[in-house]
Order: C-alpha cells, then sequence, then structure tokens
C-alpha cells in the first residue's frame, strides 16, 4: 500500500508547472534508492530540487514533475546508475499543470491539465497516467517495427504460394513479440489503478480523465490485437513451413528407399549373369 506525506504547498492563482515522463531503459532498480523524504514505496516517489517531485517505475520510467533543466539532470545522473537495458533512444512524454485552488479537476483534451492542488496524492495520479501513456508509445513502435518485418513474408507468401524458408526468423518474431506482451500485462500492467486511488477515492475521477485524454484502455486494446495477429502469423507461417520440411524429409526417404531397392535389383541382376 502507498505511504502518503505531507502535500506541496501551493501559491495563489494559477501557477504553471511542467511534468515529464523520461522511458530509460527495459527496468529501474529502485531498492536502495529510499530516502527520508519519500511521498511513496511503490512506485518510489520524493521531492527533489526546490519544490520538485519525482516518481520511479520499475519498468524503466522516471516522471519528474516542477524541476529545472539542472534539477532534471541532477536526478538522472542518479537514477541512470539503476537502469538496466538503457536505452540508446529516450522517449519522453511532457504535460503542462495549471494549479489553482479555484480549478476543479479536468483535462481538456490537448491542453494543460487543471487540478486544484499540487498535493503528492494528485501528482502521484498525473505520473502514473504520463508513465504508462510514454511506456505505450514504446511497445506501439516496437510493434509497428514487427508489422514492417512480417509484412514481406506475407507478401512473398501470397505471391508465390509458398511460406518463406526462414524459420528462424519466425521464432525470432513470436519471441519479440512475447516479450512485449510481457511488459504490457505483466509490467506496466495498463489496466491497473494506482495504489494512490485507494487511500483518495475521490482522485478516481481525475485519473479517469487521464485515462481517456491518454486513450490508455484503448490502445493497449489495439497492442493486444495486434499482437495476437502477430503471433498468430508468425506460428501460421512457422507451421507451414514445418509441414514442407516434412514432406520434403518423406519424400528424400522415398527416395533413398527406391534407390535402396533398385540397386539391390541391379545386384541380383548382376551375380545371376
Amino acid at each position: 500500500m502507498t505511504t502518503i506525506l505531507p502535500e506541496f504547498p501551493t501559491s495563489p492563482g494559477v501557477t504553471r508547472v511542467t511534468a515529464r515522463a523520461l522511458l530509460l531503459g527495459d527496468r529501474i532498480e529502485a531498492a536502495g534508492l529510499e530516502r527520508s523524504d519519500m511521498i511513496s514505496s511503490t512506485p518510489l516517489a520524493f521531492h527533489a530540487g526546490a519544490k520538485g517531485f519525482v516518481a520511479l517505475y520499475r519498468f524503466g520510467v522516471a516522471v519528474m514533475v516542477g524541476l529545472s533543466p539542472l534539477e532534471e539532470d541532477s536526478v538522472l545522473k542518479q537514477v541512470q546508475l539503476r537502469v538496466s537495458g538503457p536505452h540508446e533512444h529516450i522517449d519522453d512524454e511532457s504535460a503542462i499543470l495549471e494549479i489553482s485552488p479555484d480549478l476543479d479537476d479536468k483535462v481538456p483534451p490537448g491542453g494543460a491539465i487543471a487540478i486544484k492542488d499540487l498535493s503528492a496524492q494528485r501528482l502521484l495520479v498525473v505520473a502514473d497516467a504520463l508513465a504508462k501513456s510514454v511506456s505505450l508509445g514504446r511497445d506501439e513502435r516496437e510493434v509497428n517495427a514487427v508489422f514492417d518485418i512480417i509484412e514481406p513474408f506475407a507478401t512473398e507468401l501470397a505471391r508465390n504460394g509458398r511460406p518463406p524458408w526462414k524459420r528462424r526468423s519466425m521464432l525470432r518474431l513470436i519471441g519479440q513479440t512475447l516479450l512485449v506482451q510481457h511488459r504490457v500485462s505483466g509490467h506496466v500492467a495498463v489496466e491497473e489503478k494506482p495504489d494512490v486511488l485507494w487511500d483518495r477515492p475521490d482522485l478516481e475521477r481525475l485519473y479517469a480523465r487521464l485515462e481517456d485524454e491518454y486513450e490508455l484502455k484503448e490502445r493497449a486494446g489495439t497492442l493486444k490485437r495486434k499482437l495476437d495477429t502477430i503471433v498468430e502469423t508468425a506460428r501460421t507461417l512457422t507451421d507451414m513451413i514445418d509441414a514442407n520440411r516434412a514432406t520434403r524429409l518423406e519424400v528424400t526417404v522415398v527416395i533413398l528407399i527406391m534407390a535402396e531397392i533398385l540397386l539391390t535389383l541391379g545386384q541380383i541382376i548382376f551375380w545371376r549373369h
């Protein structure tokens, strides 16, 4: 269960801060980074900079709110030491937060996220949505790349009526697809709500609006359908390759048997003469 500490102070009027989600790698090992000003343990969240906020997600995402560029660099230098499978290209997702006690928690399409205050609870809700969105973006790109690889195989099958003879490539595609499936369903858990909502059910509406704005469920559903299609296509092509190999093996065995029979008959005829 998430443990929440006191809220961030708010200033009168409307203030604007930037929230950034960075996909640093395959996984962040947050064990050992706990600190006295920790806001949450799952995800690990804490204060940083003058009045900023950082949340680290095990599926490789760091969310930073209200930090200056120098403060972000300082945090990233510490976090990157705990990143497994770092990415050469770091995906990022940014959002502008508008904070005022007079504002309701709203997420207008394509606009700034309006929230009442910079409470730790609200920031955890926003960070969860941003982290899932940037992770889904990486998975969508990888799945589209797999589609680009598998298309020539399907084109060859449609044109020639013969499957490609690259069984290892098919198995590699299945492996890549299974990795993305595992990440979406296991690590990221897009359809699961953040733990903070157990303590603050009044923030359910804010999370629902963020979920709609970033289309988290729809994107996860589309990913699942694409992954199922890739797995089914790859398995079908693999089965066809195996069937063709089995047929060729049977033909080879028949030819060898016939050759042995002919050789035996030739020897019999030779000895009789």
